[in-house]
């Protein structure tokens, strides 16, 4: 079995950088695509076919909700992971009831996020 195949998507070039090198030094998780926007990820996801998508919650050009609900249609395998600075209940239950699989925090450590990618691709839930 290939290494995980993930797609970050978040309007901050440094965050995506930094994501896509803490996650190069994993064995089995490999950076197949990156959005800035969110009227990019859908395309982005449809080309690639990650197994999770890293998404940030807000992004210019795009709806979260409206991303979720495109990338369910056109690629259900794919997993989508919320990446974000919110924290608010009611963004969590919104993104869980679009689709997402989880919701971490852009506090936490690489460690925690690798932890949840994995969790995610596995089919568990991640809050």
């Amino acid at each position: 079995m290939g290494p995980i195949k993930v797609v970050i998507a978040d309007d901050h070039a440094l965050l995506r950088e930094g994501l896509k090198r803490i996650l190069s030094l994993e064995k089995d998780v490999l950076v197949v695509g990156e959005a800035s926007r969110g009227d990019e990820v859908s395309k982005v996801v449809d080309r690639t076919k990650p197994d999770v998508l890293l998404l940030d919650l807000k992004m210019p050009k795009g709806d979260v909700v409206q991303t979720l609900l495109e990338v369910g249609e056109k690629n259900s395998a794919t997993k989508v992971l919320i990446l974000t600075a919110f924290s608010e209940d009611e963004n969590i239950l919104n993104a869980a009831k679009s689709g997402a699989k989880g919701y971490v925090l852009k506090g936490v450590s690489s460690a925690t996020l690798v932890q949840a990618i994995k969790t995610v691709y596995e089919g568990g839930f991640w809050v």
